[in-house]
């Protein structure tokens, strides 16, 4: 149920910038699910909650652009993974934390994208990540702008788990029920398919 409060301004960051191996190397972020692009899904999700928009590409920037105010995309070729994404995101953030969910979980809410909002508020300086039973989703997450430093040293560390460096800066956990039906990753074109009923 949303809260009468209001929300946290947050800058938000889509991650659409990955080579997309599980759906044959398609750029995932524009494939169609109910007639849509998987962006458009996403886009309208948290299109009220931010007047920062940001996605992760690393390709078809003309087709995102419509869909952002802001695009970035990894400073390495060759797809070198979320973190570099998330790194992006956090350098061109215009609020003091950044909301990112992956291109792939059109199910999501509006009301578990408030709880995430209002928990990280509590502790305005860790990181939250959803965690359903003992698994944590890094990509589904809400990081303080201020711990850059932090994600850049462990980048230059060699670090590429976005969820390690998370936990080691003593990140929150949302708890979710198991098998979360809103947290689905429609990464394959057959989950894609097992999902093709309204979002809604």
């Amino acid at each position: 149920m949303p809260s009468n409060n209001p929300l946290p301004p947050c800058s938000v960051l889509l991650l659409a910038g990955g080579r997309g191996q599980r759906m044959g190397g398609q750029d995932k972020g524009l494939i169609e699910w109910l007639g849509e692009p998987l962006i458009a899904h996403l886009q309208r999700k948290v299109r009220p909650l931010t007047d920062d928009l940001i996605i992760s590409c690393n390709r078809n920037r003309e087709r995102y652009a419509g869909f952002a105010d802001q695009l970035v995309m990894d400073d390495e070729g060759d797809f070198p993974g979320p973190l570099a994404g998330i790194r992006a995101g956090l350098k061109a953030a215009r609020h003091a934390h950044l909301l990112v969910l992956p291109c792939d979980v059109p199910r999501i809410d509006t009301a578990l994208l408030e709880a995430m909002l209002t928990t990280a508020d509590l502790q305005r300086e860790k990181p939250l990540m959803l965690r359903h039973g003992e698994h944590w989703e890094p990509l589904l997450c809400v990081i303080p702008v201020a711990l850059l430093p932090a994600f850049e040293a462990a980048w230059n560390a060699g670090e590429r788990s976005p969820g390690r460096v998370m936990r080691s800066l003593g990140a929150v956990a949302l708890q979710c029920p198991d098998n979360e039906p809103r947290l689905a990753n429609l990464n394959t074109p057959e989950l894609l398919h097992l999902h093709n009923t309204v979002s809604d």
